[in-house]
């Protein structure tokens, strides 16, 4: 039954396709997991956010809203389809000035703004080298930031989830919550 479960729900190492992000923002899955709701602990006015592998921005956008005119937001991707999209899509939202894309490498996520928040929603999982990543996003997050790392329950068991708790614990994080997310695995950081 699990090489069944690896193949319908896709658990092995990808990289989610441009193609597929209509499942995973539009109103069905605001009711399940309302953006709003899930982030607005974390994020305030005038923060600097990294929204890492921020899809089409299912919350890149409501981030922009919190953080004001004096924040901002940058979404990092690996696909320029996905930051393109965030763009279109942050300009319709009157957020656009709120918001900066980064395009990262396999191995790089190419950005040196200290962060207030950084949101890691459902993609960590697609990651090679999660101690390399864990790592690159603790330096990316100032000293008294918190990091909130999201999996999806049909993609990631909880064995795994608890294998990646501990290696964000060796990248110099400490556990403060294991926050309540619909179809979720989640927990809270914060820099040691």
């Amino acid at each position: 039954m699990s090489k069944v479960g690896d193949f319908f729900f896709v658990r092995k190492h990808h990289v989610c396709p441009r193609w597929l992000c209509f499942t995973f923002d539009n109103w069905i899955r605001r009711r399940l997991q309302n953006p709003d709701q899930i982030i607005k602990p974390y994020v305030r006015k005038g923060d600097t956010v990294l929204d890492v592998g921020p899809g089409i921005g299912f919350f890149t956008i409501p981030m922009a809203r919190l953080v004001g005119d004096d924040g901002r937001v940058i979404g990092v991707d690996i696909q320029d389809k996905m930051l393109a999209a965030i763009s279109k899509r942050a300009l319709s939202a009157g957020v656009a000035n709120r918001i900066t894309t980064q395009l990262a490498s396999p191995v790089s996520l190419n950005v040196t703004a200290p962060a207030d928040f950084i949101l890691a929603f459902w993609m960590a999982h697609e990651v090679p080298d999660q101690g390399k990543f864990f790592t690159q996003l603790h330096h990316a997050l100032k000293d008294n930031g918190k990091f909130l790392l999201a999996e999806p329950k049909l993609h990631v068991s909880k064995a795994q989830f608890d294998a990646a708790v501990g290696v964000v614990q060796k990248a110099g994080f400490r556990l403060l919550d294991r926050p309540d997310i619909p179809l979720s695995l989640a927990s809270l950081f914060a820099k040691c």
